[in-house]
């Protein structure tokens, strides 16, 4: 068989494969990114960006390009039949905390994430193939063999490894055969961007909450001069979706004749569901994101379970192609499947919430609480209240220059990171392998990551690429630590 020409085809450049495409791009894995749209993607559809997505493209270095095209989401207003209206916030105020920077939700809209996702992909070198479809594929044991349609006509392409991420209506996962099971959820509704004239923009405009019939709502887009428009519709029929159709549908239920639409910038009519794909893998084809679930927009949990799953995804592939066993590629399925599941049940309680007109959030749409404990990746040896597979807390450190510096500072980029006790034997040194003693080069002068860590003398704690916890190791064990990262991959260099 052919060697392949790359490394990694990704077929659909949304949310999921420009941060797949960003992460590989960084590692120096070779990939192609193809898109079958004309041109990207132009709506609003999935615009929250939840914490610890925020702190992903802090990793992945988009996050304050992200926060000056974006805002937070401003206070809901919902009026009542006689005129009058109550203001309220989404979410109650959670201070920053050294170990959470980030604790408000952002609001981008999706279009405005993506571009800024591309033309972070552009500064690695990298490029959307925009109107290049996949039309076939065939794989063995070596690689897969993808047939292609593009601007110059049919093409074929190998590669080491597929991943579909190309949305809810996946060829690669039709392809494949892999089922979809799941449910509509009897709801039917309207997202569009809209101009708006008669309306202010300092908050979210809400009629009718809990009235499946009469609700509808204008809310704006940070980073844009538009507002959204939502509303329910019946299961059945045909929308209009003109100017024309939405004025008809915001005039008859918000009972306001002097907010009118003037221009409609992307609308879609959708049925919710949620869905979950029997498995993420075949062979050398991976699903990610909205191909192996989709979600009901409550909650703003869809797009980022769809860029976390590819941030969990790029790192193992990276460490596959660099020598490590399979089973690092299994454990992608064996994460981040049992998160969607339980991200589809939050997002479905949050869906019969809003029915009822409640649209309060709280700390579980954060994300900040995922965990991967007792997977295969996670090695703990002491116990306690951090534990191996948890999310890796930021704190703030003194290096020994004397400058200030935060432990994500410290984890950004494509390495690992240990963190040693004072007295704790360091390991050899490993490509891809950053230390640092606390005592030694970095000093804990605020305690915070005493606090945080609770790192004996001569304990230490690995956190992974993608800023999990891999293994908690106590004296005793740390010996095993060798042995973890051969098992990840970290071999030690010949020249060593």
């Amino acid at each position: 068989m052919a060697n392949p020409d790359i490394d990694i085809l990704i077929c659909g450049a949304g949310a999921a494969g420009l941060t797949l495409a960003i992460d590989l791009a960084r590692r120096g894995v070779s990939f192609r990114l193809i898109e079958k749209r004309e041109t990207p993607f132009d709506g609003s559809r999935g615009k929250g960006v939840q914490p610890r997505s925020q702190e992903v493209f802090e990793d992945l270095g988009v996050l304050d390009k992200l926060m000056a095209r974006g805002g937070l989401y401003p206070p809901q207003r919902h009026y009542r039949p006689d005129g009058g209206f109550t203001d309220r916030l989404m979410s109650d105020p959670v201070p920053a905390s050294p170990a959470e920077p980030y604790h408000w939700a952002l609001m981008v809209p999706q279009f405005l994430t993506e571009a800024v996702l591309r033309d972070r992909l552009a500064e690695l070198g990298g490029v959307v193939e925009f109107g290049c479809e996949l039309t076939a594929f065939t794989q063995d044991d070596e690689g897969v063999t993808a047939n292609l349609m593009g601007p110059r006509g049919p093409e074929t392409v190998r590669a080491r490894y597929l991943i579909g991420a190309d949305g809810g209506r996946s060829f690669v996962r039709r392809a494949l055969g892999i089922g979809f099971p799941g449910k509509t959820l009897g709801v039917r509704a309207i997202g569009a961007d809209v101009a708006v004239t008669g309306l202010d923009r300092e908050v979210w405009h809400e009629w009718n909450d809990g009235d499946m019939a009469r609700q509808v709502g204008l809310g704006p887009l940070p980073g844009t001069d538009l507002f959204q428009f939502q509303a329910p519709i019946p299961l059945e029929g045909e929308v209009d979706l003109s100017v024309a159709g939405l004025n008809a549908i915001l005039t008859a239920r918000s009972g306001r004749d002097d907010i009118r639409i003037t221009a409609v910038h992307w609308a879609s009519a959708f049925t919710m569901s949620a869905r979950l794909a029997d498995r993420y893998r075949e062979g050398r084809v991976f699903l990610c994101g909205d191909a192996a679930h989709v979600h009901p927009p409550t909650g703003g949990q869809g797009l980022n379970t769809s860029v976390q799953d590819a941030y969990n995804l790029g790192w193992k592939l990276s460490a596959r192609l660099s020598g490590a066993p399979d089973a690092v590629l299994d454990s992608y399925e064996a994460e981040r499947r049992p998160v969607a599941a339980e991200v589809l049940g939050l997002s479905g309680r949050l869906l019969d919430a809003a029915k009822q007109g409640e649209s309060k959030r709280g700390r579980e749409v954060s994300q900040l609480d995922l965990s991967y404990r007792g997977g295969a990746l996670a090695h703990d040896t002491r116990g306690g209240a951090l534990a191996a597979g948890d999310r890796a807390p930021d704190a703030p450190v003194i290096g020994a220059a004397g400058q200030p510096v935060r432990l994500f500072e410290l984890f950004k980029g494509p390495h690992w990171t240990l963190l040693l006790g004072g007295s704790a034997t360091a390991p050899a040194a490993r490509k891809g392998l950053s230390i640092h003693r606390v005592g030694g080069d970095i000093q804990d002068r605020a305690g915070c990551l005493a606090d945080a860590y609770a790192l004996g003398s001569d304990e230490a704690i690995l956190v992974r690429p993608d800023g999990y916890v891999g293994a908690v190791l106590a004296s005793a064990a740390a010996a095993g630590l060798d042995g973890y990262l051969a098992r990840v991959g970290l071999e030690l260099s010949p020249s060593i």
